[in-house]
């Protein structure tokens, strides 16, 4: 027997059919960790230099680099709840993404409708392993994403996805 959901309105975003939701790889949180950390940096060593050059003296670039490293927490905190609201699932005539952490959002893309499989990796993507897959439709609001697949595994997917939007299509 299943649990119950935590709420009520989560039965709205269950995979349904006995399917479950396929998770995203733990280094897309430390993907995210890690921009934010590549962006404070200049952004803290400038602001600090800005705030003491202006006058504020050691006290509040100290204070201006601490109001920074608590942005980078956040940040990291909320990387991981927004890694952990995020999956997907295959189901036989359409794939269901699933994500958000304040709102939730499931889209549902028929295999039908897919225009094209895109698999996209930045520098510091590809260093770690991960990489993202989007899938195009003719309208630009059903367009799904899952970010932070492991590299082999968006490849897999990649494939799937065009095997079955071939076999599927309708035309477009």
């Amino acid at each position: 027997m299943a649990a119950p959901p935590a709420y009520p309105a989560d039965q709205a975003f269950a995979p349904g059919n006995g399917l479950h939701w396929s998770p995203i790889s733990k280094r897309h949180t430390w993907h995210r960790l890690t921009t934010a950390v590549l962006w404070a940096i200049p952004v803290g060593a400038l602001g600090a230099f800005l705030v003491w050059r202006n006058g504020g003296g050691a006290v509040a670039a100290a204070m201006w680099l601490a109001a920074l490293a608590l942005v980078v927490v956040l940040a990291g905190l909320m990387a991981e709840m927004g890694r952990r609201s995020l999956g997907y699932a295959e189901r036989g005539d359409d794939l269901i993404v699933m994500h958000g952490v304040l709102v939730k959002r499931l889209i549902v893309v028929p295999y039908g409708r897919m225009q094209f499989v895109d698999v996209t990796a930045g520098l510091l993507e590809r260093w770690m392993g991960i990489a993202t897959v989007r899938m195009h439709t003719a309208a630009a609001a059903t367009d799904a994403t899952i970010p932070g697949l492991p590299a082999t595994e968006a490849g897999l997917l990649r494939d799937r996805l065009a095997q079955k939007g071939e076999e599927r299509s309708m035309g477009l």
